[in-house]
């Protein structure tokens, strides 16, 4: 057997244990980890019971979440605000991001456009290589991680087999997520204090926000393109 043929091979089986292999291990041996996971009460217990280890643990379903898309993220965000904070919890949500959207990036381009292909989806490749290869690349980028309700994990493997450099991409991406961290953690935070007032505040201005950017969003990109052709 040939090098390339074996280094195909082995491309194989890490896709497989990827797409398939971990998220099968847990389904069915470990269901207990996703049933255990349903509701903010059970988070906030299960990361209490690691006690100081439970940021180390934080971390790990962070990067986990972004890597293999198994893990519910905002939960845990609900969940780390109440227990570390809104500055610890901050710092800490950030470092995940960073840490997933890292090994992500880096392991799309090590499996190759085939394999990811697998993973997205053929339409969803297609129409987001597209932008992604665009001259505005960056800015549309900036955009989609800060609009709710787009596959953002998805998409950093995308990125990973686009034009787009590391570096502007994780500095964008991770900038783009922080509204919506920091609307978690604060949601987490208030929680705990029984502050539902502010909770109630939040969670309106939150759903304006999200209806604006959905019903607005041809508008948001015209306005992304304005800034480009002043920027570049």
């Amino acid at each position: 057997m040939d090098k390339l043929k074996a280094f195909s091979i082995f491309k194989l089986i890490v896709l497989l244990l990827i797409a398939v292999g971990i998220p099968a291990y847990i389904l069915l041996w470990h269901r207990d980890i996703l049933s255990g996971f349903q509701s903010y009460d059970d988070v906030v217990l299960y990361l209490r019971g690691y006690q100081g280890a439970g940021v180390l643990v934080f971390l790990l379903m962070q990067i986990l979440q972004i890597v293999i898309s198994v893990l519910p993220g905002e939960i845990f965000q609900f969940a780390a605000g109440s227990l570390f904070g809104f500055p610890l919890g901050l710092l800490l949500t950030v470092i995940g991001a960073m840490l997933g959207t890292t090994i992500v990036y880096f392991l799309a381009g090590f499996l190759g456009r085939d394999a990811v292909r697998l993973i997205a989806g053929e339409q969803r490749m297609q129409e987001y290589m597209e932008k992604l290869n665009s001259e505005r690349a960056y800015i549309i980028v900036f955009l989609l991680y800060l609009i709710p309700g787009i596959p953002k994990d998805t998409l950093c493997y995308l990125a990973g087999i686009s034009d787009l450099r590391f570096r502007p991409f994780l500095i964008l991406s991770t900038a783009a997520r922080i509204p919506g961290m920091c609307g978690s953690l604060l949601f987490g935070s208030m929680y705990m204090e029984r502050n539902y007032s502010f909770m109630i505040g939040l969670a309106i201005v939150t759903g304006i926000i999200v209806l604006l950017c959905v019903v607005f969003r041809r508008r948001i990109l015209t306005l992304a393109d304005w800034i480009y052709e002043r920027i570049r």
